[in-house]
């Protein structure tokens, strides 16, 4: 079981209150749809990140390995891949390149990795161009790095 950097999902034990949304910030929502790539070796962990990202109005595909997350690449395009695997910050960061470039996605295309030797709890760090590293201590600062990344790499594009 990789426990690196999601130790803020049992945190999250207590159920998120449904944020209340007009109907115009829903068309809004729906206009700007991001689909993400969840790359995670652990089921229980992938689905939590999935519900609660789903909650948010992404579109989320799930993977668990580097094969499968670079098939799912291929065939829908993601806009950000979150990756959290067991193994060293090199490997996984190597893992994370490979599964951009064999899931024919462009260097544009931004990673997300969670890595608890990389950074502390809590901090995040931009490790090359459109690769980042962080420990999220709780949803909402992933909420808020997710978004920062997609609102930066929609404007680029």
């Amino acid at each position: 079981m990789c426990s690196c950097a999601l130790n803020f999902l049992p945190k999250l034990g207590i159920p998120m209150p449904a944020a209340r949304t007009s109907k115009r910030a829903m068309i809004e929502k729906s206009e700007w749809t991001q689909r993400l790539l969840i790359v995670e070796d652990v089921q229980e962990t992938r689905e939590a990140i999935e519900k609660l990202l789903k909650r948010d109005g992404y579109i989320v595909d799930q993977a668990k390995d580097e094969a499968e997350a670079a098939e799912k690449a291929r065939r829908n395009s993601p806009d950000l891949i979150l990756v959290s695997l067991a193994g060293t910050p090199y490997d996984v960061l190597s893992v994370a390149q490979r599964i951009r470039l064999n899931g024919g996605l462009t260097q544009k295309t931004p990673i997300v990795i969670f890595s608890l030797r990389v950074v502390p709890e809590g901090a995040e760090e931009e490790l090359s161009e459109n690769i980042y590293v962080t420990v999220p201590d709780n949803f909402n600062q992933l909420r808020a790095l997710l978004a920062r990344i997609l609102r930066s790499t929609s404007n680029t594009h």
